[in-house]
């Protein structure tokens, strides 16, 4: 079967989606929803970097819309409820790789898009985009011990050469070390954290008293210049610690940690690993590290190409979950109410 899909943006995971649509023989690229008016008109393939797809890209959401694709995948960092919504109750299902996993954090707006997949009989997929790949991997890791007491993921990297300021001063980087509501503003950037706490708590079927955010920051000791001319200044925050607990009881139980780092001037000075660990702490106790390098045949020009390269590993949750979001019931699904998500289409082609 070969599912049509519509791309809805082609920033940096957007341009990763594309490529992957194009590689996959299961799907077909239809249609392109643009939100920078210089990008409408243009080739998909060419605004992504590659050959030419046939397929340009528009601001005419109705059109794009009246395609009926079988799923748009929805890329922006930060989700638009209405854009959202409006996508589901045209019947069209949603994989996205936004702030989205349970849309707990939404408050209000949670019910608004369950009542859109209703009306429209569609299905969201949110992976996350931290990415969410880990977390269903600690998921996963865990069914392999028969008493589990602590699930603990660990994101970390050093961030210095990707060029998104637009994703990372909401996080708390670039403020004052003594911001008074720094940590307020990194509980706010980094939420969609809490999601992927309670996802995991659910996969465990424990139901979670408290979810709270833990912070500590690490300042540049002179001025940090950075890709897209963007400057931390000296004794601006330059790394992140951010921890999400989730808590039975006084018990901590799961823990999503995020460590990020711009540069080797940091105060304190940090250690940083470059990859993700997942351990689970139990019968027996399960440790797992996953890092990712360039395949054989890589040949980069660029930095960007390096980074993009690594937002390979965010888009590919959600593009992967497609059949299976299709095949759904109406409704938010997470990895919990999905099968096992397979890798087809993908193999490489002589």
């Amino acid at each position: 079967m070969t599912y049509r899909v519509v791309q809805w943006t082609t920033g940096n995971v957007g341009k990763k989606s594309v490529h992957a649509i194009a590689e996959n023989s299961q799907l077909e690229l239809v249609g392109c929803y643009a939100w920078s008016p210089d990008k409408v008109g243009h080739d998909v393939g060419e605004l992504c970097g590659i050959n030419p797809m046939g397929v340009h890209a528009t601001d005419n959401v109705d059109a794009l819309l009246g395609i009926k694709p079988d799923c748009v995948v929805y890329n922006p960092m930060f989700a638009s409820v209405d854009e959202v919504t409006r996508i589901l109750e045209a019947g069209i299902n949603v994989v996205t790789t936004s702030e989205f996993i349970t849309g707990h954090q939404l408050g209000s707006d949670r019910e608004r898009i369950v009542q859109a997949c209703a009306r429209g009989g569609s299905t969201i997929f949110g992976s996350g985009i931290n990415p969410g790949f880990i977390q269903l991997f600690a998921i996963v890791t865990a069914g392999i011990s028969d008493r589990v007491d602590r699930i603990s993921i660990v994101e970390s990297f050093d961030t210095t050469i990707y060029n998104s300021p637009a994703t990372e001063i909401p996080m708390g980087f670039g403020y004052p070390i003594d911001q008074p509501d720094l940590r307020a503003i990194t509980e706010k950037g980094s939420g969609i954290f809490r999601e992927a706490v309670l996802l995991v708590a659910d996969a465990l079927g424990v139901e979670l008293d408290e979810v709270r955010c833990e912070a500590e920051y690490a300042h540049t000791t002179e001025d940090l210049v950075l890709p897209g001319d963007w400057t931390i200044k000296k004794g601006c925050v330059a790394g992140i610690d951010v921890r999400w607990k989730g808590f039975v009881g006084a018990r901590g139980v799961v823990e999503v940690r995020g460590v990020w780092t711009k540069g080797q001037s940091l105060e304190p000075a940090w250690s940083t690993d470059f990859g993700y660990t997942v351990t689970v702490q139990g019968r027996p106790t399960i440790k797992s590290t996953l890092s990712f390098e360039p395949p054989t045949d890589f040949r980069a020009e660029t930095i960007e190409d390096y980074i993009m390269l690594g937002l390979t590993i965010t888009a590919m949750p959600a593009i992967t979950a497609i059949p299976a979001v299709v095949a759904a019931p109406p409704g938010i699904a997470t990895y919990n109410d999905l099968p096992l998500l397979l890798p087809r289409g993908v193999l490489a082609r002589d």
